[in-house]
């Protein structure tokens, strides 16, 4: 009998995988009673086919995942056809165990195997998230977003699966996921079927976090952090706002990946109102807020037919919407960055050396602002998600060279009406406001009210559920990020007369307008 080390060498051969058959550093299958024999399918998985089986048979590797593509030496692409597709196969105590895979090998996924174990009854699956590219200037590779998928075999019966993220504790906002559930469905593509797994549960001494599902026969579910908005619905959407009369979209330029940078203008009026979502990839609630607010603006789901409300607005504003600024990043599967690495709501202005935006590290910001640059900003609005915060707010431009009387009433008649006009809205929860001048100026919200001495603010989502309207069983879902998107327009409605004007309208303000100090305090 040949040794394990050739004979996985052996079958990596046949998918063209060259493993150096010296290497020591090969991950190890424990559990094993005999030398588990492998085959090559035509689907270019390796199935492991163990002879005979512990009653508790478990794949991992000894080594730390994050670690195992340099102590394994082979390409990356390589290791994760033979790591993220293994399916593992047996019985145990005359029962038929099933098959159960992973995959996040579609656009936006993110969730890659590192073990499936079974004992008694129960079935674990570990999953582990891939990190975002490093981000040289915050020196870190972020993540928290996942979306995979996970495939069932060989059941007969229904059968619970327990799945449980291994590195949640290492995750760029690890508090986080307290209070966190997740979201599942079966249908990738369909926003509205997805729904939370009530029993998800945080481990804050182990760092993981788990959940259940049932599966009543073989298939597959889906898993994700948010339901994705793909690329595919991106282009959808761009196409359905170009067929209408009653707008234009243009090429601001391309990404990194050769993707085009699309901006979709609508209405003539003086007053410009640039407003940009998702520039962090994984905040995919963003986009569908895009489509809530293009739908509404251009009647896209009412055969071009819009209220009276959208037609005043069309004529007095133009505006600017950037529906996806990262679509580099949302295909990766990323939380923070773009292809290169870049967090780019902090590529809006030079950190010390560190110089932004540049067309080879952030294009998608330098052609938007080169753009601004050309139009000019009246108000300015950047969508945003949100991991910590379990509330809708508006995050301002206190610390920015220009905030004062003028500023800080625009900002609290802006919300006041935005609440009025949506009860997900609220005033009193936001992050904590800078200091006066100490605003970061590469932020985006910042670097636009300091440019263009305007209404400027970041509009955040919740990941979580809604606390000031919960739904457990939804949480805040893709329908409720797209009503909050067709709400804005009554916020921008009541606000215009006082973008520009010269007088001091703030001391008339009705007193329901006022500015609210907001702070992070809701526990």
């Amino acid at each position: 009998m040949i040794s394990r080390r050739y004979a996985v060498a052996a079958s990596a051969a046949l998918a063209g995988i060259n493993l150096p058959l010296r290497s020591t550093a090969l991950p190890r299958c424990s559990a094993f009673v005999s030398t588990p024999r492998l085959k090559h399918d035509r689907t270019s998985d390796l199935h492991f086919q163990p002879s005979t089986l512990s009653p508790r048979y478990h794949f991992k590797s000894r080594s730390s995942p994050s670690h195992w593509p340099r102590a394994w030496p082979v390409k990356e692409s390589a290791f994760k056809s033979f790591h993220s597709q293994s399916r593992l196969n047996g019985a145990a105590e005359g029962r038929t165990i099933p098959s159960v895979s992973v995959s996040d090998a579609f656009d936006g996924g993110n969730g890659e195997l590192v073990a499936t174990s079974w004992d008694g009854d129960e079935t674990t699956v570990t999953v582990r998230i891939r990190p975002d590219k490093y981000t040289e200037l915050e020196e870190k590779s972020h993540f928290q977003y996942f979306c995979f998928r996970s495939t069932i075999s060989g059941v007969s019966e229904p059968t619970k699966v327990k799945y449980e993220i291994a590195n949640a504790g290492e995750a760029s906002y690890a508090p986080a996921w307290e209070g966190f559930t997740t979201f599942a469905s079966t249908d990738l593509n369909t926003p509205e079927s997805w729904m939370r797994k009530l029993d998800s549960s945080f481990d804050s001494e182990k760092g993981v976090l788990s959940w259940t599902h049932s599966f009543e026969k073989s298939g597959s579910a889906y898993f994700a952090y948010f339901p994705p908005f793909s690329y595919e619905r991106h282009l959808d959407l761009v196409a359905r706002c170009a067929s209408t009369a009653d707008c234009s979209v243009e090429t601001l330029g391309q990404t990194l990946d050769g993707r085009e940078l699309e901006c979709v203008t609508v209405g003539t009026g003086p007053r410009k109102c640039w407003i940009i979502h998702r520039q962090h990839p994984g905040e995919n609630m963003a986009e569908y807020f895009a489509e809530g607010l293009l739908s509404r603006l251009l009647g896209l789901e009412a055969g071009g037919s819009v209220d009276g409300t959208s037609k005043r607005l069309r004529d007095m504003y133009t505006f600017f919407i950037v529906p996806n600024m990262n679509p580099d990043g949302a295909v990766r599967g990323h939380l923070r960055t773009n292809a290169s690495g870049a967090n780019l709501n902090r590529e809006w202005a030079p950190t010390g050396d560190y110089d932004a935006p540049t067309l080879h590290r952030s294009p998608e910001v330098y052609y938007v602002l080169k753009r601004m640059d050309e139009t000019g900003v009246d108000a300015f609005l950047d969508v945003h998600g949100d991991e910590e915060l379990p509330f809708n707010f508006l995050a301002g431009s206190e610390g920015g060279t220009n905030w004062g009387p003028r500023l800080e009433a625009l900002h609290g008649a802006f919300l006041a009406a935005y609440q009025r006009a949506n009860s997900d809205v609220q005033q009193n929860i936001s992050y904590e406001p800078d200091k006066p001048l100490e605003g970061m100026t590469n932020v985006g919200s910042t670097q636009i009210s300091n440019r263009f001495d305007c209404l400027s603010g970041t509009l955040e989502m919740p990941f979580k559920d809604c606390v000031s309207n919960p739904d457990p069983t939804r949480g805040w879902n893709p329908a409720r990020a797209k009503s909050l998107g067709t709400s804005l327009l009554d916020a921008l409605l009541y606000v215009h007369p006082y973008l520009r004007t010269k007088s001091e309208f703030w001391k008339s303000l009705p007193a329901n307008d006022a500015y609210v100090r907001p702070n992070d305090k809701y526990k």
